[in-house]
């Protein structure tokens, strides 16, 4: 917070931070928020946030006039809070239930210490985005906070959990806040284990964090909700559909992948199109066919079996069989990612063979993004399908890899594995690869 000479400059003034004011220097006007000083900064400086998002610093000596614009609204905030307690807003007509679980989504700058930290209260989110009281009642609740990268198959389970108690207890639909590294895997997960779903289960999460003027977490968000308000009755991914703040594409759960480290519109539909868009004014327009709420039957619940002893296996050009020999030993299921339309090297054959003989189930994905593995064209494809290598039609390897976790949760046996591995459960596994994929 401020100190010394910054301190006593606001204070002598009535200016507290948050305030929206409007400061004047000998060469320009600026509007914005004043915002907290880290600890380390100087009592010489007023930090600002511009209304385009941008902070900048403003030497007190230079400021010949201030004025303030609105007043700080924290008390309101908190008064807000606590009147609706983990709800922002009341529209009537059903509440979207937003489930934190970590990432840059949950995340704002401390301005004290200068570091990113994970925030996920409704007063945050309500600050944050405003907009979100006009388009739904909202309840909030983080029942995790950790990076994507240390997502397990039990945090899985857990996140299940919370969407069916959700959906039990009157949601509408439940947004999921998640980081962006492996939401595909979850997203796969949730679609493969939340059977008989009634409603929209929307996974979120933002390539930037919230305080930096080029975040896509509000837009996301807001896409979010509005996507888990509609008749979608399956798991979905939303986030930006451009690098502009202008749409969002919603993605099948089992047809997404991030494609890009930083980039705003990361994620796409792999081998098949997206199912929909959030347009610039807030409309959400499916594209294709999906899942409706009236198509569903029955109650949804989770199904929790998952065998958490399988492995995706990438084959390089001098691959040694000891890595695929040490799986064998050690996993129930192993997933191949091949080369071209589903194929290994010669010293690969050994192992595969020791696998399949002992009750492994192998199955066969392509490193290629687009397309679909082909076992029939090439002698080496031929020789895996008569070993018992599963081919894994056009799934993406990593929703491959999580589906046979889910089919080893039910059964041991190759043959009905196989069956299983080859069914369209959850829109995995296309009748063909579109061209312009």
């Amino acid at each position: 917070m401020y100190w010394g000479r910054a301190k006593e400059f606001l204070e002598e003034r009535g200016f507290n931070v948050w305030d929206y004011v409007e400061v004047s220097t000998e060469r320009q006007v600026f509007r914005g928020v004043i915002m907290p000083r880290t600890q380390l900064g100087d009592d010489q400086h007023l930090v600002i946030k511009l209304d385009n998002g941008y902070n900048i610093g403003v030497r007190i000596s230079r400021i010949k006039e201030m004025k303030l614009i609105k007043r700080e609204k924290k008390k309101r905030l908190k008064k807000e809070e606590k009147k609706y307690g983990k709800t922002i807003h009341e529209t009537g007509g059903g509440y979207v239930s937003i489930v934190g679980t970590g990432g840059t989504i949950a995340s704002k700058i401390d301005y004290e210490t200068g570091a990113v930290k994970p925030s996920f209260k409704v007063s945050d989110i309500l600050k944050r985005i405003p907009e979100l009281r006009e388009i739904s009642e909202i309840k909030a609740e983080e029942i995790m906070n950790i990076p994507s990268e240390d997502m397990e198959p039990r945090n899985w389970v857990k996140i299940g959990e919370k969407v069916i108690q959700e959906i039990e207890g009157g949601a509408e639909g439940v947004v999921i806040a998640h980081g962006t590294d492996t939401m595909s895997y979850t997203s796969a997960a949730l679609s493969f284990m939340i059977q008989d779903l009634n409603d929209p289960v929307v996974l979120v999460g933002s390539q930037r964090s919230s305080d930096r003027p080029s975040s896509d977490s509000d837009l996301n968000l807001m896409s979010s909700v509005r996507v888990a308000k509609t008749d979608l009755a399956e798991v979905a991914v939303v986030m930006h559909g451009s690098i502009s703040d202008d749409f969002c594409l919603i993605h099948r759960g089992t047809r997404v992948r991030k494609m890009h480290t930083s980039r705003r519109d990361a994620f796409k539909t792999i081998n098949d199109s997206p199912i929909g868009i959030v347009t610039e004014k807030g409309e959400v327009k499916f594209l294709s066919n999906y899942k409706k709420r009236s198509d569903s039957r029955g109650e949804t619940w989770l199904d929790k079996e998952m065998e958490e002893r399988v492995s995706l296996f990438k084959v390089h050009p001098g691959v040694s069989p000891e890595f695929l020999d040490f799986l064998v030993d050690k996993q129930r299921g192993i997933v191949i990612e091949g080369t071209g339309m589903g194929h290994v090297p010669k010293n690969l054959l050994d192992p595969l063979k020791r696998a399949l003989d002992s009750g492994i189930a192998v199955v066969m994905t392509s490193q290629c993004i687009h397309g679909r593995v082909n076992m029939n064209v090439y002698s080496r494809g031929r020789e895996l399908l008569k070993m018992g290598v599963i081919p894994g039609e056009d799934m993406i390897p990593e929703v491959a890899m999580v589906k046979l976790m889910y089919v080893l949760g039910k059964t041991e046996d190759l043959r009905e594995v196989r069956k299983l591995m080859l069914t369209n459960m959850r829109g995995e596994i296309g009748k063909r690869s579109p061209i312009n994929a």
